[in-house]
């Protein structure tokens, strides 16, 4: 059974318990409600080892009406996430090599394959830390430039996480000058599963070696609107978060206080 309504978040599980398996939604929420500029910028974010599949539904409905930039999602859920987003401006990333970004390059590569076959837009692999700080950069850059290859130009955006919480300054602008010359087009802060998460200076740091060539994703820990828009500030054109939807409707002085 399929249904078309306009849910309220909290009737959804209730929904799907009761049957349906798909739900499309037929309107937006009116941009005057909540800040469309910030998520526009934002992937909405479910990676928890526990979200079911009635969470995925949600997360992906919830970004269908608040326009944000992708859902991100474990890789078992990249099929349903580009079923239900098929049509709509909303992207599906999955994360590659993930928490650790421990597994070998085939393993990567197999993954992203995958996950582009599955209907996957954006990709965020883990760069190998423990590669890094051993400084086998060859391997960190043919790590990167293999899922590269793998998935482009089928692949719209490779995005390689840091884990920045793990490394110094000197490792992080290293990281930053890998994938540029990898072919990644993001580098992204943490994976919100290690010590720490995003941070202004190493935005500000991030942005300083990439230049305007590269985007820079901000992501863990980013759970207020001023925090994301801080992060803005320092250089971050995209923001990874699970707390998206109260980050959109929070006030602020920023805002105007237009809500």
């Amino acid at each position: 059974m399929e249904i078309n309504i306009i849910p309220e978040p909290a009737d959804i599980k209730n929904i799907i318990k009761s049957g349906v398996y798909r739900i499309s939604t037929v309107i937006g929420i009116d941009e005057k409600l909540y800040d469309a500029r910030l998520a526009r910028i934002i992937d909405h974010t479910m990676l928890r080892p526990d979200a079911a599949i009635e969470d995925i539904i949600e997360l992906c409905i919830e970004a269908k009406q608040y326009g944000f930039a992708s859902v991100c999602v474990n890789p078992c859920y990249v099929q349903i996430c580009s079923e239900l987003l098929r049509g709509t401006p909303v992207k599906v990333c999955t994360v590659i090599g993930f928490p650790l970004g421990a597994t070998t390059t085939a393993v990567k590569c197999a993954e992203s394959k995958e996950a582009v076959a599955n209907g996957g837009d954006e990709i965020d692999m883990v760069l190998n830390v423990g590669m890094l700080k051993s400084k086998n950069y060859d391997f960190v850059f043919n790590d990167i430039y293999q899922v590269a290859a793998a998935t482009k130009p089928k692949l719209l955006v490779l995005k390689v996480i840091l884990e920045t919480a793990l490394l110094t300054d000197e490792e992080k602008i290293q990281a930053c000058l890998i994938c540029k010359n990898a072919g990644a087009d993001f580098v992204k802060t943490s994976t919100g599963f290690s010590k720490g998460g995003a941070t202004i200076n190493d935005i500000a740091l991030m942005r300083s070696v990439v230049g305007s060539a590269m985007g820079v994703k901000a992501s863990g820990g980013i759970r207020k609107k001023e925090d994301a828009e801080a992060m803005v500030a320092a250089g971050a054109n995209r923001i990874g978060t699970s707390a998206s939807i109260n980050i959109v409707l929070e006030k602020t002085a920023a805002s105007g206080g237009r809500y």
